[in-house]
């Protein structure tokens, strides 16, 4: 199988921290030139020289906000002035808490931040993927999208239609050869998922360290996932090897789901 990304130029958003940022150092060693998105300046700076330019590449970075739909608009649009082949969609989810006591806006900017953003960039990319006959969107999302996890409510509801809108993406514009596909990741060890430990403890009086066992103990596995492990997949959908798969989940959670 070919997993050589040489030749390839990748968009990846949210690609300081985390999934995003294992994804660009795993495709950059791979041949990839890699695209960082992100809103932090520093962050970005910090990424860009931790990438592998081995086979030549000059990677380069684009400052934008996923939290200004607007903005991020206009940014990527002057931005990008060539074609890209691979685009990963990745940012921060909701707060956690439970449905009943969510307020609408929450809803409104989650949904601003996790569709409208991921249209945004779908769009800027889409044109340029059509002219060259090749195209791999990849959007992260999460498990939930198959089973629910309790005490994220408006995550719930929003990941679910972020991958509703990613399939019906899939059956549009397959006929131009871009592919689009969901990684649905378990517990991950990111700084996210210390911000809804964190917010857990507070909640239930439980430790730390006994809501991270917790989690941990849900997987067949046993174990929280890294960051790298979600990583791998994105690379595989990003390649040649994946280029009959479209329009499908793929759940990266250690055996967690139960459908």
């Amino acid at each position: 199988m070919n997993f050589n990304l040489t030749g390839k130029k990748a968009l990846l958003c949210g690609s300081t921290d985390g999934i995003g940022k294992a994804s660009a150092i795993l495709m950059a060693e791979l041949g990839a030139e890699i695209i960082l998105l992100a809103r932090n300046k520093d962050k970005l700076k910090n990424t860009l020289n931790n990438l592998s330019s081995d086979n030549g590449q000059n990677h380069s970075m684009i400052c934008a906000d996923f939290n200004k739909p607007e903005e991020l608009h206009q940014i990527v649009t002057n931005e990008l002035n060539k074609p890209v082949h691979i685009l990963l969609n990745n940012s921060g989810g909701p707060h956690g808490g439970h449905l009943i006591d969510s307020n609408i806006d929450e809803f409104r900017e989650s949904f601003e931040r996790l569709l409208i953003c991921n249209q945004i960039m779908a769009k800027a990319v889409f044109e340029g993927m059509k002219k060259i006959g090749y195209g791999r969107i990849i959007n992260i999302i999460s498990m939930s999208v198959n089973n629910v996890i309790p005490g994220l409510g408006v995550s719930n509801t929003i990941r679910g239609a972020v991958a509703q809108w990613a399939k019906t993406l899939a059956l549009e514009i397959g006929e131009h050869g871009i592919t689009v596909n969901n990684i649905l990741p378990g517990y991950t060890n990111t700084s996210r998922l210390q911000e809804l430990a964190n917010a857990k403890s507070k909640s239930s009086g439980l430790s730390i360290e006994e809501i991270r066992s917790k989690w941990a103990s849900s997987s067949a596995l046993k174990r929280i996932g890294e960051p790298e492990e979600i990583a791998n997949a994105v690379a595989f959908l990003a390649s040649d090897a994946s280029s009959f798969i479209n329009g499908t989940d793929i759940t990266v959670d250690g055996g967690r789901s139960s459908a």
